[in-house]
């Protein structure tokens, strides 16, 4: 059987996304994230009209956007004035309606905007493999460079700041990140989904996992698994590749639940 390229590369950059929102994900569970998750995943789109506008690369437009829009949430939250939920969720819905408006008011340029809201894994490039792997591996090293300060300060953040830990610092790098994670990886998963990829895997791999880095492996190939599955049944029924690959990864969540509830194994790993 013939395989073709655009599924190849699908692949390629599905398998590498998973790879770099696994370990990524742990954290994001841990810390109880996915709402601050949501709200950069959603100013993305103000960085493509930014991008528009500025006629510069659109990933770097989405990138800064993001990487602006979570210094600001984290420097709105050290202020203490709003509740942290209240705060997400002004800021997500007010950075996707912005976006929305500027690309409607552009009336020269042509955007597919489910496009940029779901993802195309199968309209992945050679070029944005090279991002995706490039930029997931930068993103993997500090995080393995970070990773005990980041697990000290997610466990006991008093006692990670005794032992000589910059909280604010490793979770600034940490912001950093995932708001770097979410921009190279938004042409895959898209705005609306690409959160998903980021809890979901984890979700599952925290039923089976003893130690935080067996479950952040066990997050990579969950996630990969979830790629492949996706793939198959969007082919297979003709389905939206992102939506689908989505669904997989819930029904592994859900295949973990009855399998976990057939062997006790305790309470589910927390660092916490």
């Amino acid at each position: 059987m013939i395989i073709d390229d655009f599924l190849i590369l699908g692949l390629l950059g599905g398998v590498g996304l998973a790879m770099v929102t696994g370990p990524l994900g742990c954290f994001v569970v841990w810390r109880r994230m996915a709402y601050f998750g949501d709200s950069v995943a959603h100013s993305a789109l103000l960085g493509v009209a930014m991008g528009f506008l500025l006629s510069v690369n659109l990933t770097l437009g989405i990138a800064a956007t993001c990487v602006f829009f979570a210094l600001s949430i984290v420097a709105l939250q050290a202020q203490h004035r709003i509740a942290t939920d209240t705060l997400l969720g002004i800021v997500s819905h007010t950075s996707l309606s912005i976006g929305l408006i500027a690309i409607s008011l552009m009336e020269t340029v042509r955007v597919d905007l489910m496009g940029y809201l779901f993802g195309d894994i199968l309209a992945v490039t050679p070029q944005d493999l090279i991002m995706i792997y490039g930029g997931g591996l930068v993103a993997l090293i500090v995080l393995v460079a970070l990773w005990r300060d980041l697990l000290a300060v997610t466990v006991h953040e008093e006692l990670a700041r005794a032992e000589g830990v910059s909280a604010l610092r490793t979770r600034l790098i940490f912001t950093l990140l995932l708001a770097m994670v979410i921009a190279i990886s938004m042409k895959i998963m898209g705005i609306l989904l690409i959160t998903s990829m980021l809890i979901i895997p984890a979700a599952t791999a925290r039923r089976f996992a003893r130690t935080p880095e067996g479950m952040a492996f066990l997050a990579c190939g969950i996630g990969a698994l979830s790629v492949v599955l996706g793939l198959i049944g969007s082919l297979r029924w003709d389905t939206p590749t992102g939506p689908s690959v989505v669904v997989a990864a819930f029904v592994l969540f859900l295949a973990s639940l009855v399998f976990s509830g057939f062997r006790e194994t305790g309470r589910p790993l927390s660092p916490r």
